[in-house]
């Protein structure tokens, strides 16, 4: 009885949890505070609480944080010299060598940089280029799918990775480093450099297109904004390992029964839901290899599909108005 009373409180937190910030913009705004507050209450109703989740709620969120503020500190004094850069290679190398290249290269180097100092890259990288609106738009939407993908190959790219690593640090994966390299390299570097491909085929210029080209925000990015930004991811994925501790009674019930085909599949609602959130809510040690990868492999995919999705298509459609 007590079983059925606590599953049925998970279910309830899981649903507010997946449909708040999609039908709220208020919550959408405050999300990690949102998310924080469901984590503890989740906590609570499984007492959950134990010095090892309390620790590795406020140590696990320490690198991708520093990854984000250092990278975000290092952008904010270089931007105006990297956009010089972008410039004066517009001047000496093809269009269609600069589109792949620069899709591959964000793609893969999120995964040190974090998809969010990518993300901003970005939108340099596309307010430089000589492209009308239906050609950038195509760009951005392959560059961010690529960006979501890259970063999660090591816990500095994204929250979910960051998640991932941190609830298979134990028995019985062990999960370091380069556990998610091992994982996934072999479906997301060669999805990466496909996208990058596929960008110089979609990202042209033509005629008919005389739209108005994207326009990034003028407002340039203070020292104050870099470390808030540190500050949110920071909360953000303390937030959801509390989560993920909290729902650890709701995945032994429900999703080890699943396949790692359906559960493939069932993970395509992250094209409407954050997929960081997802993960912290379904991965754990009890899930076997193949459905961790079945698992990560639909976040992902489906995180690009649809601007809630993960954190480059926010901030992508954010700044260029999208």
């Amino acid at each position: 009885m007590e079983n059925n009373i606590l599953i049925t409180g998970l279910m309830v937190i899981f649903i507010v949890v997946l449909i708040g910030p999609f039908v709220s913009k208020k919550i959408e705004s405050n999300l990690e505070a949102f998310l924080f507050f469901m984590g503890v209450v989740s906590a609570n109703l499984s007492n959950a609480w134990s010095s090892e989740v309390i620790h590795e709620g406020f140590i696990a969120p320490i690198n991708i944080t520093f990854a984000v503020l250092g990278a975000g500190v290092v952008f904010h004094y270089l931007r105006k010299y990297i956009d010089h850069v972008m410039r004066r290679v517009l001047i000496t190398v093809p269009l269609a060598v600069i589109v792949c290249a620069g899709i591959v290269i964000l793609g893969l180097l999120s995964s040190i940089i974090s998809a969010i100092i990518a993300a901003l890259l970005l939108v340099e990288f596309i307010t430089v280029l000589p492209l009308h609106r239906k050609a950038e738009v195509n760009l951005t939407i392959i560059a961010c799918f690529a960006i979501g993908l890259g970063a999660a190959l090591t816990p500095l790219g994204e929250p979910l990775s960051t998640i991932v690593v941190s609830k298979l640090s134990g028995e019985p994966y062990h999960a370091n480093f380069y556990y998610l390299i091992d994982l996934l390299a072999g479906y997301v570097i060669p999805a990466v450099v496909v996208l990058g491909i596929v960008g110089t085929l979609l990202v042209q210029k033509r005629p008919e297109d005389t739209a108005e080209s994207l326009a990034a925000e003028d407002k340039e990015e203070t020292l104050r904004d870099v470390f808030i930004r540190a500050g949110k991811v920071y909360i953000f994925v303390m937030a959801l390992i509390f989560l993920g501790a909290g729902f650890k009674p709701l995945i032994e019930t429900y999703l080890l029964r699943l396949s790692s085909q359906i559960l493939f599949w069932v993970n395509m609602v992250s094209a409407i839901l954050d997929n960081a959130t997802l993960a912290a809510a379904e991965i754990g040690p009890s899930l076997s290899t193949a459905q961790i990868k079945s698992a990560l492999l639909g976040l992902l995919i489906s995180g690009g599909m649809l601007i809630p999705g993960n954190i480059p298509n926010i901030i992508a459609a954010h700044s260029l108005h999208i």
